[in-house]
């Protein structure tokens, strides 16, 4: 099998959580490479959450609907959980207004809601002159 085209779509790796957003709409040819670089990436890294922003996102279709709910599946299926986070409002509206459900996908408000999720937290800053800012 050869390995899948890379997109462009940086996907960067916390710990066992890769982290990744859609920073603009994606086209069906893309959105399939992109689902492959994904799962390719959750099999290699043996990671166990993923974070998907879409913040970016002024639009989604049938298709890159379609497309993150069986990229959900295919990482449940690999061992991992996925949650999308940073849905516009009018994204959501739209997808209720078409009937599109995105049937087992995990949501967050924004990308900190979604790593508190996998298990990440903010870490409070030491006192001292690095939390204020001098060397």
């Amino acid at each position: 099998m050869t390995p899948p085209r890379p997109t462009g779509v940086p996907i960067l790796r916390l710990g066992d959580v890769l982290v990744t957003g859609l920073l603009n709409e994606l086209d069906d040819t893309s959105a399939l490479a992109f689902t492959a670089e994904l799962t390719e990436r959750i099999a290699a890294d043996g990671a166990r959450g993923v974070l998907i922003d879409i913040s970016r996102l002024e639009v989604i279709d049938s298709f890159v609907a379609r497309t993150l709910t069986e990229l959900t599946t295919m990482a449940r299926l690999l061992g991992a959980r996925v949650i999308v986070a940073g849905m516009r409002p009018a994204v959501a509206i739209t997808l209720v207004e078409l009937g599109l459900r995105l049937t087992g996908v995990e949501t967050a408000l924004n990308a900190e809601q979604g790593l508190t999720a996998l298990g990440w937290q903010r870490m409070p800053r030491p006192p001292g002159p690095l939390a204020e800012g001098r060397p």
